[in-house]
């Protein structure tokens, strides 16, 4: 997994309320045997006509938001069914982070599992933040794990909440695993410790 440390970038507007996995990702993209094949879903129904042709207004399709590695998305983000293929299709398509006033809370365990941050904002700064990218999509914000931080273009910062466990897996780079085998010394000591 990769670490997540500090990311600037430009944003991506999705602001939609209650997207849910299976608009995030359709059921019928599941079947795939890797994580590759995911990103032809990724919000497949906004992104293509019925004649399979790409459609020039959906938000992932428009040049303004190529590069973007941000979703400002409407409330409730990620709800619907608990399906990890959401945040792996995500970040296969480059996205880092979803920042939203709510998310699902089955999808922020797995994005969070998976190495995607969801950020939780309130509503003036979303909407703040959706007006940013209409006015320039090229505008670029900072987010700063450690400090929990968004920077906006203006420099006004806001901070988001992250329990701790998510937050250091993050910044390190590990899932849940490699954390417990990063504790294999400290597990064994204990064992030890304890053993009868």
């Amino acid at each position: 997994m990769e670490a997540f440390t500090t990311l600037t970038t430009k944003m991506m507007p999705l602001p939609n309320n209650d997207v849910d996995t299976d608009q995030i990702i359709p059921a019928e993209y599941l079947k795939v045997i890797d994580k590759d094949g995911l990103v032809d879903g990724l919000f497949s129904r906004w992104r293509y006509k019925e004649d399979g042709s790409v459609n020039p207004d959906f938000a992932l399709n428009k040049e303004e938001h190529q590069g973007a590695t941000v979703i400002v998305a409407g409330d409730n983000f990620g709800c619907g069914s608990s399906r990890e293929h959401a945040p792996w299709a995500l970040m296969g398509y480059g996205f880092r982070a979803v920042i939203s006033t709510s998310f699902a809370d089955i999808f922020r365990n797995n994005a969070l599992k998976n190495g995607l941050l969801p950020v939780a904002v309130d509503e003036d700064t979303q909407k703040q933040l959706l007006s940013i990218i209409e006015e320039d999509p090229t505008s670029e914000i900072k987010i700063d794990l450690a400090s929990q931080t968004v920077t906006l273009p203006d420099g006004r910062q806001v901070t988001f909440p992250i329990d701790g466990f998510s937050k250091t897996c993050l910044l390190e780079g590990i899932d849940q695993l490699g954390y417990l085998l990063k504790q294999k010394e400290t597990i064994e000591a204990y064992e030890a410790a304890h053993a009868k």
